[in-house]
C-alpha cells in the first residue's frame, strides 16, 4: 500500500541544487495530488518522456493553459517576470526560449542548474 502514498526516490546528479544535493534520498508523497492540484513552483519527480525507466525531480513553472517564455535568462508566466527567489543567481543562465503555450494535461517543468538542465526547454 506504501507505493500508492509515498516512494522513495534518490536523486541523481546536480540538476536540483541546492534544494537537492547528488544522491540524496527524498520520499515523494503520491496522495496530494488526489486533494489539490499541482501548483507553479512544486517539485515534482516524473519519469522522463524519453527513456520511462528514468525518474526526473523537476519545479513547475507552467500550468496548463499558461504562456511560458524565458528572456536572456528571465522566466516570463503569462507575460510577468516570475519571481524565482529559489534560484541562486549564479544557476541562472542567459538563454532565451520562445513563448509557448503549455497545452492541455501537461505542465512546463526546469531544473535549478538552468545551464545545464535536461527540462521542458529541451523536450517540450
Amino acid at each position: 500500500m506504501i507505493a500508492f502514498v509515498a516512494q522513495a526516490f534518490r536523486v541523481q546528479g546536480t540538476r536540483m541544487e541546492p534544494l537537492l544535493l547528488d544522491g540524496e534520498r527524498i520520499v515523494v508523497n503520491k496522495f496530494i495530488y488526489r486533494f489539490q492540484p499541482i501548483e507553479r513552483g512544486d517539485v515534482v519527480v516524473f519519469w522522463y518522456p524519453r527513456d520511462p525507466s528514468v525518474s526526473f525531480i523537476k519545479r513547475v513553472v507552467g500550468l496548463p493553459g499558461d504562456l511560458v517564455e524565458i528572456r536572456s535568462g528571465q522566466l516570463l508566466g503569462n507575460g510577468l517576470p516570475a519571481l524565482e527567489t529559489y534560484l541562486p543567481a549564479g544557476f541562472r543562465d542567459s538563454d532565451s526560449y520562445p513563448p509557448t503555450e503549455v497545452r492541455k494535461g501537461f505542465y512546463f517543468v526546469l531544473g535549478a542548474h538552468r545551464r545545464s538542465s535536461n527540462d521542458s526547454r529541451s523536450w517540450g
